[in-house]
């Protein structure tokens, strides 16, 4: 069974996504489609909500923390479903709200399933980079 906190994060993800691709469309219109999409589940809708807001809110504090831990990787050249999963991973190790080896191990989950086959060693190598520089490895 998945617990219900990794699949928050999931749909956080999916919501991102569909905000990216929508050109930045409010938050909670992006939630509502992905809950008619996906079904109805309260406790999970309104934490990936709340989880994707906050990505949101600090998209570009994030964005340049994703710059300075990559080397020779400009933002636009990263593939969304990377970008999203960096800057939400990002976000948990800022805000301390959970250990920092959950924050990379979820993220690294995420890429998984849904990223490509080097997604996942990616996201690893750049949050391990992003805790240490926060010190919080």
């Amino acid at each position: 069974m998945i617990r219900r906190e990794t699949r928050c994060r999931a749909r956080a993800v999916q919501m991102l996504y569909a905000w990216e691709l929508q050109g930045v469309s409010p938050m909670h219109d992006v939630a509502t489609g992905i809950a008619r999409i996906t079904g109805p589940e309260p406790s999970v809708f309104d934490g990936a909500e709340l989880l994707a807001n906050a990505v949101v809110e600090d998209a570009d504090v994030l964005d340049r923390e994703v710059e300075e831990a990559t080397d020779n990787w400009r933002l636009e050249r990263m593939g969304v479903v990377e970008r999203i999963i960096l800057r939400l991973g990002i976000h948990e190790l800022r805000t301390g709200d959970v250990p920092p080896k959950v924050a990379i191990d979820e993220a690294v989950r995420l890429a998984h399933w849904f990223g490509g086959a080097r997604t996942p060693a990616f996201v690893n190598g750049v949050l391990d980079r992003v805790a240490h520089t926060l010190g919080r490895l």
